[in-house]
């Protein structure tokens, strides 16, 4: 059951975290604020001496300050897009954690430089502190679980996820966040998220923990209806094309007009780059 912590809101610095314990994970919400509201949340997970995921640049401190009795043997980075990777450098400095992550991911946390930020990334979650990475293998293990990697790609090409069986426990990072998708960002590709959406929904999950701090349970049924949705809208996409309709249209055909964050992003997060991919990764998957 899921049991209120303490919430330590960050108002010296203007950002935010919400701190709740659901069984033997402690969850962080993590977000920049303005004028008091959160920009976006972002979620880190602490269980067992691991850390899965560090939050962004703006919210360290607030992390840092809400860990202080527990021990964090290791880090894994979900990916290393800049608001799950930003508090490594400083809890390898504070604990000696060993960083974990996909082999694709490393040179990016080493040099997030790599890794362009366009302004909304900048304003929102910031540039992470370098930070030295090792390569996750197939399975990791805290004093008490066992976890199980899986390369998850289509949210990013070096996304992972943890599946604990004995526990039914599926952290997603960004590759599953809940919802029925009405836009993508222009570099992910949905075919490739829908196959690893059926990767994870092979497993007997239980609970969900994704990047955006929203648990699910009942798992398995959530990854189900998940990807009979997107694959759903892909057929309609697909047909609607192949009539020879727009982009534009189709996007306001399936999935209505364009939400505040492709304006936020300039275009960069959109349904019409949803469209795109549905159309354009569609051979490759």
């Amino acid at each position: 059951m899921a049991g209120a912590l303490p919430a330590n809101l960050g108002k010296s610095t203007g950002n935010m975290i919400e701190v709740e314990k659901i069984g033997e994970i402690r969850k962080f919400r993590l977000a920049r604020t303005v004028l008091g509201r959160p920009l976006y949340f972002t979620a880190a997970y602490w269980v067992d001496g691991l850390m899965v995921d560090t939050g962004c640049h703006f919210t360290v401190s607030e992390l840092l300050d809400a860990l202080m009795d527990v021990e964090i043997k290791t880090i894994i980075n979900t990916h290393s897009h800049e608001d799950h990777v930003a508090g490594n450098a400083a809890f390898k400095n504070r604990y000696g954690a060993e960083v974990l992550a996909h082999p694709e991911a490393i040179p990016v946390l080493a040099n997030p430089g790599k890794q362009r930020l366009r302004p909304y990334q900048h304003v929102m979650w910031g540039r992470p502190e370098p930070s030295p990475a090792s390569p996750i293998g197939e399975f990791v293990e805290s004093d008490h679980y066992r976890f199980q990697v899986m390369h998850t790609p289509g949210h990013s090409r070096d996304h992972i996820c943890l599946f604990e069986p004995g526990q039914g426990w599926l952290f997603t990072g960004d590759a599953y966040v809940g919802g029925r998708d009405r836009a993508l960002r222009h570099d992910y590709n949905i075919w490739q998220i829908i196959e690893s959406l059926r990767k994870m929904a092979r497993f007997d999950v239980e609970l969900l923990l994704p990047g955006s701090g929203n648990e699910r349970h009942n798992g398995r049924e959530e990854l189900l209806t998940k990807i009979a949705y997107l694959e759903e809208m892909g057929e309609k996409v697909l047909e609607y094309h192949g009539r020879g309709w727009s982009r534009r249209r189709i996007r306001k055909k399936l999935f209505g007009p364009e939400m505040p964050i492709a304006y936020i992003t300039l275009g960069h997060f959109s349904g019409l780059n949803l469209v795109r991919s549905y159309i354009e990764d569609h051979a490759e998957g």
